[in-house]
């Protein structure tokens, strides 16, 4: 089937103001982690508006939309909820109220992630309109929880078998490069345990706080000597909250306990993070316990899918035929050479690859910078862009097949 780039970038830019409008519908539509259902009903409203074929919420309150019904199951996702708005004295407009001109639109959600949500559904359109259905069937996910806790929504949709594609296109923010990958996270507790007693007479206690002080330099240097890779970079990880337990103020401390953000490079995993903070010296002295948070948090929908905090790295590689499909699609249509990278933040992909190894990769309007800032913000040639690239990838990428 020839693929006309021509007509489906401009059919993109004759949704410009529909996909603008759309967007700001839902960025004003207040949705953080666990409270998504009324975004998640204004999606089907506009999926039901451009024609999907088949439309379906889970128990657990993703959308999907599918078009098509080929034999090749490609997926789009974006996860439709947002961080909260922090200090709204940080803020020139109201985040959900938003602000829009020729250029850009501004509000919470722009650019992390609704832009792809609303550039996805007109991508589906203008498959419709153009009538560029093929041998497969595209499913455009909206997922919720991300913010809270990065693929527990792809590791429901996987383990249920709600949908099992052939690779999924990730529509997180990439200032519409594409990103073939990102380092992993995980985040883990430590805990020192001490033995209260008067503070005027401390030699009676044993202080958890002080056991914790020789741990914290050990972390500190422990940061310089992690794992590298050429691409995606250096393992990393940094004490992000302290806690500790005490009858009283006058008292010594009878528990400490630090949270660690730890990203993971190529080669690190859960296992040997662990291990690393375990056998680091002070954390022997004190006997230290070292371990994985969990998460769980019931969703809108009342639903509960527990998990440990452990979000695993993933790279699809540049001669990947998904790779190569999506560069195509980018030719194709904007007659330049894209710029191929990965994301600092962490995606959906912790699961959709991380995990289960389906093929992801991502290209998304917005840029990764705008993410849980004030004032985000992202551009209407961004959307336009994306929708067009959502339209091509599928037929790319069964040339690409045959090839």
């Amino acid at each position: 089937m020839e693929i006309h780039f021509d007509k489906i970038l401009q059919q993109a830019e004759g949704y410009r103001s529909e996909i603008s409008q759309f967007l700001r519908d839902m960025i004003a539509i207040p949705s953080e982690s666990c409270q998504e259902e009324k975004v998640i009903l204004r999606i089907k409203t506009e999926m039901e508006k451009v024609g999907f074929d088949k439309i379906e919420i889970d128990e657990m309150g993703n959308i999907y939309g599918s078009i098509g019904h080929g034999s090749h199951i490609i997926a789009m996702d974006a996860h439709i909820d947002t961080v909260g708005v922090g200090n709204l004295d940080n803020w020139k407009v109201d985040p959900y109220e938003g602000f829009e001109d020729d250029e850009i639109i501004m509000g919470r959600g722009a650019s992390d992630q609704e832009g792809g949500m609303a550039s996805m559904v007109y991508a589906g359109k203008i498959i419709k309109d153009l009538h560029l259905e093929a041998d497969y069937t595209l499913v455009i996910t909206g997922t919720v929880q991300e913010e809270d806790c990065d693929g527990l929504c792809w590791q429901y949709i996987m383990d249920n078998k709600k949908i099992q594609p052939e690779f999924v296109v990730s529509t997180e923010p990439t200032s519409c490069r594409i990103y073939r990958g990102q380092r992993g996270r995980m985040e883990i507790k430590v805990t020192t345990s001490g033995v209260s007693a008067h503070g005027s007479a401390p030699e009676r206690g044993d202080n958890a706080i002080y056991k914790m002080a020789p741990i914290l330099q050990e972390l500190e240097a422990l940061n310089h000597t992690l794992r590298d890779h050429d691409f995606l970079g250096k393992g990393t990880l940094t004490v992000s909250e302290i806690f500790y337990t005490s009858p009283s103020r006058c008292a010594v401390a009878d528990g400490s306990s630090i949270s660690i953000d730890r990203r993971l490079t190529v080669g690190e995993t859960a296992e040997s993070a662990i291990k690393e903070i375990q056998d680091l010296p002070a954390v022997k002295a004190a006997n230290a316990t070292v371990e994985m948070y969990d998460y769980e948090r019931l969703s809108y929908t009342g639903f509960s899918y527990p998990t440990k905090a452990y979000f695993p790295t993933w790279l699809i590689d540049e001669d990947h035929v998904t790779t190569k499909a999506l560069v195509d699609a980018y030719r194709g249509l904007f007659n330049e050479e894209p710029i191929v990278d990965k994301w600092t933040f962490s995606t959906n992909g912790v699961a959709i690859m991380g995990r289960y190894g389906v093929p992801c990769i991502g290209f998304g309007p917005g840029a990764e910078e705008e993410a849980h800032a004030p004032n985000e913000k992202t551009w209407k040639d961004h959307l336009v862009k994306a929708a067009a690239m959502y339209a091509a990838i599928p037929l790319t990428y069964l040339e690409r097949l045959k090839a």
